[in-house]
């Protein structure tokens, strides 16, 4: 079949790619064909079936301002609302160190060859329980403990024991490739999950390949620990089929969360001159990668905080503190980070209701009978 492709522009003045076949009569079949096709996946995902990788494909090449793109994050939104009880989530991200890392991941500010960081920077077990204590009384409903690939594991164990013994709120590890006999150590210093991504580019932009990271995966469950995964960090350099693969393997392995975080350029990234892609398309992402969850996740994350996303299927964000690996400031609560309190009022000006319980740690996500907005702050009321 001799396949062009053309740019239209619709009623709304929006750029409108279509796959022209010319054998057909008329273009305006095939833009009826495009919204068929979006509306039987919207339909698909509705009923709780995940979308395959190359469905996936299709709503991220959409046309980013088009009345299909609404449709899909419209639908993420809905599913998310109704199946999340409306709750939104914050989970506090607290590195412990500060580079320089010698594994050297291409899109990390404490990469060793970047020379942001020189000198290795650990925080104080006392600020750390500090921000522990502050995030908790907060109400924090998570609290995602990072170190750097070559921190010691021994002393990410005594943070987890530190912490336990002083909050309630849920531990979740963030480090390096780790055994199934060094899950279970962590289990029994208190942590509760574990986040850990297979990042696009693995093996390209990190020294790490994609097979050991997937071992690591199945490492954290057999251990007893939660997998809480993200696909990242996302640029204009990726292509949508790479990108659709990660959220369908977030899908088949059963991520407790997944989502969508943008890389950020910090100075001297390697990768400023491809830009970085903005909170509209991260919003698009976000709903097709909630799509792709379908029924398997208990929440669904975007970073960095934004509105859109919160449209889109997204209801976690990550506050954070300490080291960041896309911050020149080792204590990025002083730099990028945003606060708690910052976050709070995004998802209750969004309509997201933080005080509610975690669903990300139960046994089953809380579900309602249908969807919830909340249009008063602070307020949750049932539509």
């Amino acid at each position: 079949m001799d396949i062009i492709k053309i740019y239209k522009f619709d009623r709304n003045f929006f750029p409108y790619p279509l796959v022209l076949n010319k054998s057909l009569a008329s273009e305006r079949h095939l833009i009826i064909q495009m919204k068929k096709k979006t509306t039987e996946l919207i339909k698909k995902a509705q009923d709780m079936a995940s979308l395959s990788r190359e469905e996936a494909v299709f709503l991220l090449n959409l046309p980013l301002c088009s009345q299909d793109v609404y449709a899909v994050m419209a639908a993420a939104n809905t599913l998310s609302r109704s199946s999340f009880g409306n709750k939104g989530e914050r989970h506090l991200h607290i590195g412990l160190n500060a580079g320089p890392c010698p594994y050297n991941c291409r899109f990390c500010s404490l990469a060793k060859n970047l020379g942001l960081f020189t000198t290795e920077i650990v925080f104080p077990e006392q600020q750390v329980l500090q921000w522990a204590i502050d995030a908790q009384a907060k109400g924090a409903d998570g609290l995602n403990i990072m170190t750097t690939g070559s921190f010691s594991f021994e002393r990410l164990l005594e943070t987890g024991r530190m912490l336990k013994s002083h909050v309630s709120t849920p531990l979740v590890a963030n480090t390096r490739d780790i055994s199934v006999k060094e899950g279970q150590a962590l289990v029994d210093a208190g942590f509760s999950g574990f986040y850990h991504a297979i990042r696009l580019g693995e093996g390209r932009d990190t020294p790490f390949s994609r097979e050991k990271r997937l071992e690591t995966i199945s490492a954290i469950k057999e251990s007893g620990l939660l997998w809480m995964n993200c696909i990242e960090p996302v640029g204009p350099e990726h292509s949508k089929e790479e990108i659709a693969d990660l959220m369908v393997l977030a899908y088949e392995n059963k991520a407790v969360y997944s989502g969508i975080m943008r890389r950020i350029n910090f100075p001297g990234s390697p990768f400023e001159r491809f830009g970085m892609i903005n909170e509209m398309e991260m919003a698009r992402m976000e709903a097709v990668s909630r799509l792709v969850m379908a029924d398997a996740c208990r929440a669904h994350c975007t970073h960095e905080p934004n509105s859109a996303a919160l449209l889109a299927g997204g209801n976690l964000f990550f506050p954070e503190k300490g080291s960041s690996p896309r911050d020149r400031e080792a204590e990025t609560g002083t730099g990028r980070g945003a606060s708690m309190a910052k976050c709070a009022a995004i998802l209750d000006e969004m309509g997201w209701v933080v005080k509610l319980p975690s669903n990300v740690f139960g046994s089953i996500p809380v579900k309602s009978t249908g969807p919830v907005c909340s249009s008063l702050l602070g307020r949750s009321i049932a539509i």
